[in-house]
């Protein structure tokens, strides 16, 4: 019997969250002998690099939008024969999917699932309402990000919409993490502080900096790694450089081998200002055994409990965060109990064997039903 396909398609630009969502799912599909699995993106090198790593198949397409026409066509060539799944991350990527479903002669045998990363609202004008509909399955990385969207939607079919959540899993092609002990000349006697992910102001970065001003310089040395825009990261060194924490903070940049790094601290700090749909960063900490300190305001406490496996702290109080940090600092017990219990509920409820099982479960129920009329 043929292997069902699996598209991932992937249209940003730019490399960010869907796309390390669609990567780590291409990593594992490769190798399962149930299913052919190809990424369909477009000519831009900063993604095509990435998926280029993994040696799975790749279809280059424009992707210039709802209006591509010539993208559809070249899809729904890909899906004229045998079983397929569409994987899309936008919704304007599952416009697209529909119109090549319609034209590939095939649309008995095509379904289509949309993985919507963050807490939005759906489109409610009749167009979007018909495109909802004629998507297979709405996947959501959180129970909170699926209850905003379904209220949003009272018009929508909840069987067609189940929360998934992502998780996090080795980079096989990492380059191997430098020491930030010996790198940055961070003396034993300091514990590492990092902050992992966007650098922006949503994600509390400035909450962070204010908190730390609050500590003893000789008791930590904080590590922010990721990349935001020129305009704040100017902000964000001024700030260092005016509070005298040259000496205590370090800008690491955007680092591709997370796991090693987050292995290197001593406590993770995420203070996010915005409420998250999920959280990765969080689940890293969570998989290294170490404690961390997150905000309360989002779907962070479908899993963090706080004094459990996390403290959590109100969103941008940077006197509650000092605090917090100053009590992870003060009691390495708490910090080693906390992270312990983390990792635990991590490997049992959190790890992406998990995710990746749901998954492609869903695609194996997709594939037996009865399409319904399109």
């Amino acid at each position: 019997m043929q292997q069902p396909n699996v598209f991932h398609l992937v249209s940003n630009r730019y490399w960010g969250g869907p796309e390390e969502y669609a990567y780590g799912l291409l990593s594992r599909l490769i190798h399962d002998n149930r299913f052919y699995a190809e990424a369909v993106c477009k000519k831009n090198e900063p993604v095509l690099q990435h998926f280029r790593r993994l040696d799975v198949p790749i279809s280059i397409l424009p992707l210039k939008g709802i209006t591509d026409i010539d993208s559809a066509k070249r899809l729904a060539r890909l899906l004229r024969k045998g079983q397929s799944i569409i994987h899309v991350h936008t919704t304007t990527d599952a416009i697209l999917a529909i119109a090549a479903r319609r034209m590939s002669r095939n649309k008995d045998n095509i379904k289509i699932v949309l993985t919507l990363h963050g807490l939005v609202r759906p489109h409610s004008n009749y167009f979007y309402k018909r495109t909802y509909r004629a998507i297979n399955h709405l996947v959501f990385v959180s129970e909170r990000a699926r209850t905003e969207w379904i209220a949003g939607a009272p018009w929508a079919n909840p069987e067609k919409a189940s929360v998934i959540r992502d998780s996090v899993t080795d980079n096989p092609h990492a380059l191997p993490a430098p020491i930030l002990r010996q790198q940055l000349g961070i003396p034993d006697s300091q514990v590492i502080l990092m902050y992992h992910g966007r650098v922006s102001r949503e994600k509390g970065i400035e909450t962070l900096l204010r908190a730390v001003t609050q500590l003893n310089k000789e008791q930590f040395h904080l590590v922010i790694i990721g990349e935001g825009t020129n305009k704040f990261t100017a902000e964000i060194k001024s700030f260092i450089i005016e509070n005298q924490l040259v000496r205590n903070v370090t800008l690491l940049g955007f680092k591709e081998n997370i796991a090693q790094l987050t292995a290197q601290a001593d406590i993770g700090v995420l203070p996010s200002i915005e409420p998250e749909a999920l959280g990765l960063s969080n689940l890293e900490y969570m998989r290294a055994g170490k404690a961390h300190i997150t905000t309360n305001n989002g779907a962070q406490t479908e899993y963090a409990t706080d004094g459990r496996n996390a403290l959590l702290v109100d969103p941008a109080n940077h006197f509650s965060l000092a605090a917090a940090i100053q009590r992870l600092i003060d009691d390495p017990q708490l910090r080693n109990r906390i992270g312990e219990q983390a990792k635990n509920d991590f490997q049992s409820d959190l790890n992406y064997d998990i995710f990746y099982t749901k998954m492609t479960d869903l695609y194996l129920h997709l594939l037996q039903q009865k399409t319904e009329q399109q």
